[in-house]
């Protein structure tokens, strides 16, 4: 399901391939990766265990359901994911309440692409109501609609969140350039057929076809994203 925000028209940058945008949250946009894996060792903690660090890139980047599943079971810590889920998202909403960083040249670039006006889309394996809480801060009218990854049957990896986005822009996957930070939403954003912005935030992403590794969004701008779709023709 997507969300529509008062935001910018639909209408393709003429002279450019580029049909697109589409941005995941955190760790891309909001430096919050850390967020999530500090909740998940404080929570851990109370219930008698130890997270080891090395499970922080099993973790990263997935849906919750898959992140805080594979977190019970390493641990055989005595809880339900259904109350996992609960406390993992109250526990980060708490965090970015207290303070919500922008990923370096997120704010520049949301901006010189509304200033364009470029189709924009946020596309995140986060809850809706984690969305909508970062949306307040990061600015919703930059996002001509946004996917949470409760809305879709299957979120990242698979290609559903990305081919929804594009679909709802309108826009072709192949026109899309997507922008993330793990593998995992590279994966999906792949899948679904869009070239890729790979901006790594835990785990190293290596370049592929289709796949730029910067390493940073300060690196990324609208020329930069139109000429990745000139390198296609």
């Amino acid at each position: 399901m997507t969300t529509t925000v008062p935001a910018l028209g639909t209408r393709t940058a003429e002279g450019s391939a580029l049909q697109a945008v589409l941005l995941d949250m955190d760790g891309t946009l909001v430096d919050t990766e850390g967020f999530w894996w500090d909740v998940e060792v404080e929570i851990f903690r109370t219930l008698g265990h130890t997270l080891d660090d090395s499970w922080r890139h099993v973790v990263v980047g997935g849906p919750m359901t898959r992140s805080a599943g594979f977190l019970i079971e390493a641990t055989g810590a005595d809880i339900t994911l259904g109350e996992l889920t609960v406390l993992l998202n109250d526990g980060f909403e708490d965090r970015i309440d207290r303070a919500l960083p922008l990923m370096p040249g997120a704010a520049r670039l949301l901006a010189e692409l509304a200033a364009h006006e470029i189709p924009t889309a946020l596309v995140s394996a986060s809850h809706r109501r984690i969305i909508d809480r970062v949306l307040a801060s990061l600015g919703p009218q930059y996002f001509a609609l946004t996917v949470a990854g409760d809305e879709v049957e299957r979120t990242k990896p698979f290609p559903d969140p990305y081919l929804l986005a594009a679909s709802g822009l309108g826009a072709e996957p192949a026109r899309c350039a997507v922008i993330e930070d793990t593998a995992t939403g590279v994966a999906a954003a792949e899948a679904a057929g869009c070239h890729v912005v790979a901006v790594p935030s835990v785990a190293p992403i290596a370049p592929a076809v289709r796949r730029t590794v910067v390493t940073s969004l300060e690196e990324v701008d609208l020329p930069f994203l139109r000429g990745l779709m000139t390198e296609m023709r």
